[in-house]
C-alpha cells in the first residue's frame, strides 16, 4: 500500500515535469508544497491557530448569562418546616457590573422573620457592580484580554513552526542534491577511466606503450570506483533523511525511490519557492518578523497581568441594589420604597500578597521586553550578516567556476599531448584528480549558496503562500 501511494505521487511529480518514466524529477516547490501540507509538525503548527480560538471561546464564557436555582425543603413528623425556592438570572457585564434578576418563594411553618409574606413569591430586578477592586479591570476583564493576545501569538508561533520545518526539509533537500551530484561526478569520471583502461590496455596489445600503464589505468578506475560507490551510500542516507520530510494524507510516510533525482536547475527556483526573490535588505521591516511579533502580543498580555495585579491594591468595594415587586408584570410596581440592596468593603491591613504579586508581574514583564529586545538586534544582525555572504557566494561561485573550467581545459591538453605521446598517464590522472577535487569544490559552494538562502529564509521567518 505504501509502495502504491509513493509510485501515485512520482507518477503525478512526472507528468507535471514533463519527464520519462526512467528518472523522475522532484522539484523543491513540489517537495516543500507537500511538506507544508502533510507534515505532522506543519499539521500541529496549524493546531496552534485552533488552540488560540478555543482559549478565547473559553475566555468569553466569563461573559455568559447564568441562571442559578437553590431549592430547599424540610418535612419533619408530619410537619412542613419550609420550602425555599431562590432563582436568579445575571449577566456579567464588562466594567464590574452585574445585572441580575430573582424571584424568592418560601413557604412553611418554620421561617425567618423576613421571609414572611413570600408565600406568592417575591421579585427583584437590580445591579451589583464593583467601585474599587475590579471597576477597571478584573479576572473576566484580564482573561478576555490575554486570550485575544494569545489567539494573536498562536498565530505568529504558526508561522515560525511552519518555516522551521520548511528551512530544515530545505537544508536535506540541499543535502540530497550534493549528494546526487557528487555520484554523478564519480560516474562520469569512473566512465572516463574505464573508457582511457580500454584504450590502454588496446595499446599495450599492440605495443605502442608500456605494459605497466595497463597497471596504473586500472589504478585509477578502482579508485574512481571505490569513490563512486562511497557517493552511492551518500546518496542513499541523504534520500532517506529527505524521506523524513514526505507524507501523504492519513500520516502515510513516503520513501524516495531511486529513479526520483532532484532538480539541476534549482538556482532558478529557489528563490521564488522562499519568497526571497527581490527582497533587499533595506526592505526588510523588523517589525513585522514573526518572532518579534510573538514577544510583543506574550508583552502585551503580560501587562494585562501587570495592571490586574496593581488593581488588587484597592479596596474592594461591592455595591448591590435590587428593586422588589410581586407584580413584575407591571412596570410601575418597580418603585424605590421597595429594594434591596448592601455594601460589602474588604481590604487587608498589609496588603503584602497584593504588592508581592504586583512585583513579580513586573519583573516578568520587565524579563520579556528584555527578550524582546535581545531578540530585535538579534534577528538585525543575523539578517545583515546573511545578506553579505550570499554576496559573497555570488564572487565565489563565478570564481570556482572559472577554476573548473581552467582544471577541464589542462585536461583535455594533458589528453591531447597524450595522445601524441607527448604525456603519461600518471600526468592525466594527476590533472582529473585537480578537476574532480574542483567540481567537488563546486558543488560543497553551491550547496553552501544554497543554505545561506535558505537561512535568510528562516531569518526572515516566512510563511511562503505559493506552497
Amino acid at each position: 500500500m505504501r509502495n502504491t501511494l509513493f509510485y501515485f505521487f512520482v507518477l503525478c511529480v512526472c507528468f507535471l515535469n514533463g519527464q520519462t518514466n526512467d528518472t523522475i524529477v522532484l522539484n523543491f516547490n513540489e517537495y516543500l508544497g507537500f511538506v507544508k501540507k502533510y507534515h505532522p509538525i506543519a499539521k500541529q503548527a496549524e493546531l496552534t491557530i485552533a488552540v488560540g480560538q478555543a482559549n478565547l471561546m473559553k475566555s468569553r464564557g466569563g461573559f455568559d448569562p447564568k441562571i442559578e436555582v437553590d431549592f430547599e425543603t424540610k418535612e419533619f413528623k408530619n410537619t412542613e418546616y419550609y420550602d425555599r425556592l431562590n432563582a436568579t438570572f445575571k449577566i456579567p457585564t464588562w466594567y464590574g457590573v452585574t445585572l441580575k434578576g430573582t424571584f424568592e418563594q418560601s413557604d412553611g411553618t418554620f421561617l425567618n422573620s423576613d421571609e414572611a409574606g413570600l408565600e406568592n413569591g417575591l421579585y427583584a430586578a437590580g445591579v451589583s457592580m464593583s467601585l474599587g477592586q475590579g471597576l477597571w479591570i478584573n479576572e473576566r476583564m484580564a482573561t478576555l484580554k490575554q486570550a485575544k493576545f494569545f489567539r494573536e501569538q498562536t498565530k505568529a508561533d504558526r508561522d515560525l513552526l511552519i518555516n522551521e520545518i520548511l528551512f530544515d526539509a530545505s537544508l536535506a533537500y540541499f543535502d540530497w542534491l550534493q549528494a546526487y551530484n557528487e555520484s554523478q561526478i564519480f560516474n562520469n569520471f569512473l566512465k572516463n577511466a574505464t573508457i582511457r583502461f580500454e584504450g590502454v590496455k588496446r595499446s599495450a596489445a599492440s605495443g605502442q606503450v608500456a605494459a605497466i600503464d595497463t597497471v596504473e589505468a586500472k589504478i585509477a578506475v578502482q579508485d574512481r570506483q571505490l569513490s563512486f560507490e562511497q557517493a552511492k551510500v551518500m546518496l542513499m542516507k541523504t534520500s532517506l533523511e529527505l524521506s523524513n520530510f514526505l507524507w501523504l494524507n492519513d500520516n502515510i510516510p513516503l520513501e524516495i525511490q531511486e529513479n526520483v533525482i532532484p532538480d539541476q536547475k534549482l538556482n532558478r527556483e529557489i528563490d521564488i519557492t522562499l519568497e526571497t526573490l527581490g527582497v533587499p535588505l533595506d526592505s526588510f521591516t523588523i517589525e513585522n518578523h514573526p518572532k518579534l511579533k510573538s514577544l510583543d502580543f506574550k508583552i502585551q498580555s503580560l501587562n494585562v497581568e501587570k495592571n490586574l495585579k496593581a488593581n488588587k491594591l484597592l479596596p474592594k468595594i461591592d455595591l448591590e441594589y435590587n428593586f422588589l415587586t410581586e407584580t413584575p408584570e407591571l412596570i410601575n410596581s418597580l418603585q424605590t420604597p421597595n429594594y434591596k440592596g448592601g455594601i460589602t468593603v474588604e481590604l487587608p491591613l498589609f496588603l503584602r500578597k497584593e504588592r508581592g504579586d504586583l512585583k513579580l508581574a513586573k519583573f516578568k514583564l520587565r524579563d520579556a521586553e528584555l527578550d524582546f529586545q535581545n531578540a530585535e538586534i538579534a534577528i538585525k544582525n543575523k539578517i545583515v550578516a546573511i545578506y553579505r555572504e550570499l554576496d559573497s557566494f555570488e564572487i565565489q561561485n563565478q570564481l570556482i567556476d572559472d577554476i573548473v573550467q581552467n582544471y577541464r581545459t589542462l585536461l583535455m591538453a594533458e589528453e591531447r599531448k597524450f595522445s601524441f605521446g607527448e604525456s603519461s598517464l600518471f600526468l592525466i590522472n594527476s590533472r582529473e584528480s585537480k578537476l574532480i577535487d574542483s567540481e567537488l569544490k563546486k558543488n560543497q559552494v553551491q550547496n553552501k549558496f544554497f543554505t545561506a538562502k535558505a537561512k535568510l529564509f528562516n531569518s526572515l521567518a516566512t510563511n511562503p503562500t505559493n506552497l
